[in-house]
């Protein structure tokens, strides 16, 4: 008895044994990558991708080692605040928040929001 059974991916006619899924290893990555793509995007790449962006975004903005910038400029291209990887406290108690060695601290100036950027240095290490 014979059994005619078609590749999930190509869809070819598959030889060989009964219980063979596809026709060779390149099919099955392809059919494993279309599944991975229609499954929803699981928190971890979520925030690990909003993360990067966060970090390219202060990045590009902050080519003097402390520069302050309207928040709807950094907003408008993807920026999300509540998205960091850790926070350093100055001596006036003024809380920045930091995406790897870029940090930011929100600040409200004549009823404009604000970001005032700042780049992780050594003596932040001490405190």
């Amino acid at each position: 008895m014979r059994f005619h059974k078609e590749c999930l991916h190509c869809k070819k006619l598959l030889v060989g044994r009964t219980d063979k899924k596809f026709c060779d290893p390149q099919c099955k990555s392809g059919y494993q990558y279309k599944k991975s793509k229609e499954q929803p995007e699981r928190f971890y790449n979520i925030v690990d991708n909003q993360l990067k962006l966060n970090r390219k975004i202060l990045k590009e903005y902050n080519k003097g080692g402390k520069v302050t910038v309207r928040s709807n400029i950094l907003t408008e291209k993807g920026f999300n605040p509540n998205f960091f990887t850790h926070y350093w406290k100055n001596t006036k108690e003024d809380v920045y928040l930091f995406i790897y060695e870029y940090g930011f601290l929100k600040r409200n100036e004549h009823g404009v929001e604000k970001f005032i950027l700042v780049k992780w240095q050594d003596y932040m290490e001490s405190r």
